[in-house]
């Protein structure tokens, strides 16, 4: 890994909330300036936005903030301020008479942990400061560092904070999160942008979504892409009531790409879970994969699970090297799944293994 770099791995922030009203639009009517007032806390701006009649969404100039009538995710890469948009989101919710009712924080690990400011140096200090920042209706609560034991590489785990008011799940939702690292270099050449080419940062991202073949990860999806300068790349995908989102640092030696999407076990016409994920990582030919899958509502599948890894190690040659379950209360089940490619190599005494 480089000296230096930018951090591509995001904090992710999700907050659920009830309402005693009949307001269909719930947080949706936060006025833009309010949620810019808490973006510029956390150290992030707009730089592009879409919205359809289920929920707004919002590329920022670090990763996406995702708003529906009673749900808010935003996850941020870099050295952002994440978790002090808890309280204000918390207060402009109380405000449209939503209450708090389930939190949810995870992340990777870092690539540069050391660059990163209080309280993101330690995941015991951000629980402290999210536990902290909730209030005590939420009751149910757990962290957990998903670890997996038999990585090549052990510093790759899984951060998860939930908080809940109710002991059962209420998020019908399944959330798959990937993280990869070690991109191809040719494809990660798309993400650079072409010096002298005129095109404005919507233009080049366009071109960036139809180059690297991102546009056939969900055919179904009206793409907002941003292109930033001199390379990087974000975007949010709307397909009905269901999000995706890409975030994309190409620089060799801290290369990193992300793909996050909301689904159905049990929706016919929005993708099978496997299949959607074999068409987001072979975009980028990571050589190093993790795949974070939260099943809300509906129990833990294993044959989902499985269909995964069947299908990673056939279309892609991908290995799953480690595979962990934990439960959250009120939150549901995580799993967390990380992968290498298939490839012989050599041994110290010169035999293969």
């Amino acid at each position: 890994m480089a000296v230096s770099g930018f951090e591509g791995f995001e904090k992710r922030l999700e907050l659920r909330f009830s309402t005693t009203n009949n307001n269909p639009m719930g947080l949706r009517l936060i006025d833009f300036e309010s949620l810019d007032q808490v973006l510029n806390e956390v150290q992030c701006t707009v730089v592009s936005a879409v919205a359809n009649h289920s929920f707004d969404a919002y590329v920022l100039s670090e990763s996406s903030l995702f708003v529906y009538p009673t749900k808010i995710i935003i996850k941020t890469c870099g050295t952002t301020q994440l978790l002090k948009s808890i309280r204000p989101f918390i207060h402009l919710a109380r405000t449209l008479s939503l209450t708090l009712r389930a939190c949810r924080y995870s992340r990777g690990s870092f690539i540069f942990p050391k660059k990163q400011p209080f309280p993101y140096t330690s995941f015991k200090d951000e629980v402290v400061i999210v536990e902290e920042s909730l209030p005590n209706s939420l009751r149910y609560r757990k962290a957990s560092v998903m670890t997996p034991s038999n990585n090549n590489n052990p510093s790759r785990a899984w951060h998860v904070f939930t908080a809940s008011a109710d002991v059962e799940p209420d998020e019908p939702l399944v959330v798959v999160e990937v993280c990869m690292t070690e991109l191809d270099r040719v494809n990660a050449r798309s993400f650079f942008r072409r010096k002298g080419d005129g095109k404005n940062s919507d233009a080049a991202g366009k071109e960036m979504t139809r180059l690297s073949g991102i546009d056939t990860i969900n055919a179904n999806a009206f793409i907002c892409d941003f292109a930033f300068d001199p390379c990087g790349y974000s975007m949010n995908g709307v397909d009905g009531d269901r999000y995706s989102t890409i975030h994309v640092t190409p620089e060799d030696g801290f290369s990193y790409a992300s793909f996050e999407c909301g689904l159905s076990l049990y929706d016919d016409g929005h993708g099978d879970i496997s299949e959607v994920l074999t068409r987001a990582i072979d975009v980028f030919r990571p050589d190093c994969v993790s795949v974070a899958t939260t099943y809300g509502g509906e129990d833990y599948n294993h044959e989902v699970t499985k269909r995964v890894e069947r299908m990673l190690a056939k279309k892609l040659g991908l290995t799953c090297r480690s595979r962990l379950v934990d439960e959250f209360p009120g939150s549901g089940t995580v799993v967390f799944q990380s992968f290498t490619p298939r490839r012989q190599y050599s041994s110290p005494e010169g035999g293969e293994q």
